[in-house]
């Protein structure tokens, strides 16, 4: 069964461009390391400090060890480095979604 990892971003508003060069950054990491990534997702209108990823997985074990190879990634940490450095993302929080089957 595939399983999504929605991340939802809370973002300081005033670094939403430090955060778009991160997302920018994972949408050639993510799929290199075996993640189907769906898309990040910026503010447009209404609320100005909220951002969405969706990256989906065959599994939770496909998810465990795509997490391995990140960890392995230069250009991964170097992603992860450059968000603490930036403080662009104030909170961000994983839910795990199934799709829903016609004949579940």
């Amino acid at each position: 069964m595939t399983v999504t990892c929605a991340i939802r971003y809370v973002l300081d508003p005033f670094k939403r461009e430090a955060f778009e060069s991160y997302a920018r950054n994972w949408l050639t990491i993510i799929p290199a390391n075996g993640g189907d990534l769906i898309g990040y997702f910026m503010p447009h209108e209404g609320t100005n400090n909220i951002a969405h990823a969706l990256i989906s997985f065959p599994s939770l074990a496909a998810y465990e060890a795509y997490r391995a190879r990140l960890r392995q990634d230069k250009a991964a940490m170097d992603n992860f480095r450059f968000a603490e450095e930036q403080k662009c993302i104030l909170v961000e929080e994983r839910t795990w979604l199934r799709p829903v089957a016609k004949d579940a």
